[in-house]
């Protein structure tokens, strides 16, 4: 009877296999980037020096209605002090966005206020660049 479960338990093993595998074929984590995410639209980006304090990152009716947006900063850390969604009907929406972003990293998702609606543009406005390298920001819909 032992030998049975013996046996059992080593085909048991061996058809599922090791719970360990050797470093080469485990995946390395996968950090978040924006442009794994299938279901969201990159709108526009902008590359921050430090020089100037505020980008406009035009989009126009051509680019769809939106309901959502989400900043994605990568390569450096970033101040973000404001942002302001431009609407094609001429309203302006300024969500809560005061943040010290680390490199690659996202903001929350933001609702935008109403239905879905054409961005006319969205404006950046930063502060100083903690550690002094150039960020990316960039601009996801939904």
């Amino acid at each position: 009877m032992h030998t049975k479960i013996g046996l059992v338990l080593v085909f048991t093993g061996l058809a599922l296999g090791c719970g360990h595998r050797p470093e080469e074929r485990r995946a390395a984590p996968r950090e978040y980037r924006a442009d794994y995410r299938g279901d969201w639209n990159k709108l526009g980006e902008r590359w921050v020096d430090g020089t100037r304090d505020r980008d406009v990152i035009p989009v126009g009716a051509r680019a769809g209605a939106y309901r959502r947006i989400m900043i994605v900063v990568e390569n450096s850390a970033l101040e973000m002090q404001d942002v302001v969604v431009r609407f094609d009907d001429g309203s302006a929406f300024s969500p809560p966005t005061r943040h010290v972003f680390a490199a690659n990293t996202r903001s929350h998702v933001i609702d935008l206020p109403g239905t879905r609606r054409n961005i006319r543009s969205v404006e950046f406005r930063y502060g100083n660049l903690p550690g002094g390298g150039r960020a990316q920001a960039e601009l996801w819909a939904q």
